[in-house]
């Protein structure tokens, strides 16, 4: 299957455009006006929305077994879960969760 070059330059520019025209709405029309309570409030947790869907595909399908979920990373994502519930501190978390992942590879071949 063969795709015609400038079909694919123009969805990159309109992606381009797009995403421009997303960021500009929020950033240079609102961005140097002061944002109400309740938006703020709401950005807050935007982070906390983002980062389990960043991460959950790579837990659950990872590429490097073929799409099935192993040990290492499961075991990986409960100890990041339960060190960052516990400690509070997002570091300490990431650490943990990348040593279990390699000592769990390293165990298990």
């Amino acid at each position: 299957m063969t795709v015609d070059h400038s079909s694919v330059w123009l969805v990159i520019f309109a992606l381009a455009i797009g995403s421009f025209l997303i960021r500009f709405s929020f950033l240079g029309l609102i961005g140097d006006r002061p944002m109400p309570e309740w938006v703020l409030r709401h950005l807050r947790y935007t982070p906390v929305a983002v980062l389990p869907g960043l991460v959950a595909p790579l837990v659950l399908w990872p590429a490097a077994t073929g799409g099935s979920p192993d040990p290492a990373r499961l075991s990986a994502a409960l100890v990041t879960l339960l060190v960052g519930y516990l400690s509070r501190n997002v570091l300490a978390a990431i650490l943990s969760g990348a040593a279990t992942l390699y000592g769990m590879l390293f165990l298990l071949g």
